[in-house]
């Protein structure tokens, strides 16, 4: 049992959009208002299905469109979004007035994610990324003393069977896999 398709996949146009459909998309949202999608592709005229007319109003026709260039300030203020929220783009696009969730969306990908490489940031996380790993054991190394680590080490171990994280280098380095999710739980007997 499942929704009729939208369209008749033989009747519509598909591909790039006319001036013409454009005009007459925006000329029927301007005297009718958004509506139900499905139906509204017939009523305006349209050979399109109601979901390429949603999506080409929202994301290219509406008047309250920003249009242009990202400034310094949207870049920024989508970098600390993007770390509190990650990749829920339509809640970053709330907090930026006139910019589309698909257009955020596209501009990280091509844009910010390279800046953060260039900047030495983990574009998902936003710490900053080690260069290598040996770096990274290395000021572990000179954090704690290697009995206190071999003491407290409950993870895999360079040379353990199982392939952990250190078995590409055996016997060079020892590497730790530690779980550093904090949980609040009932004590465990």
């Amino acid at each position: 049992m499942g929704r009729s398709p939208c369209c008749e996949k033989a009747h519509t146009n598909k591909g790039v959009w006319t001036k013409e459909e454009d005009e007459k998309l925006i000329s029927y949202i301007k005297a009718h208002g958004e509506g139900c999608w499905r139906s509204l592709p017939k009523a305006a005229g349209l050979l399109r299905c109601g979901k390429s007319c949603r999506l080409r109003w929202i994301n290219y026709l509406r008047p309250d469109l920003k249009r242009g260039n990202f400034t310094v300030e949207e870049d920024e203020l989508i970098i600390k979004l993007h770390g509190l929220l990650g990749n829920k783009w339509s809640l970053i696009a709330a907090q930026l007035p006139g910019r589309t969730d698909n257009e955020i969306k596209n501009y990280w990908n091509t844009h910010i994610k390279r800046k953060l490489l260039s900047r030495g940031l983990d574009p998902q996380s936003h710490p900053p990324m080690p260069d290598h790993v040996d770096r990274r054991f290395d000021t572990l190394k000179q954090s704690v003393t290697q009995e206190a680590m071999m003491s407290s080490v409950t993870g895999n171990i360079s040379g353990d069977e199982g392939g952990g994280s250190g078995s590409r280098d055996k016997g060079r380095h020892f590497y730790l896999d530690l779980n550093l999710d904090l949980t609040i739980s009932l004590p465990y007997n």
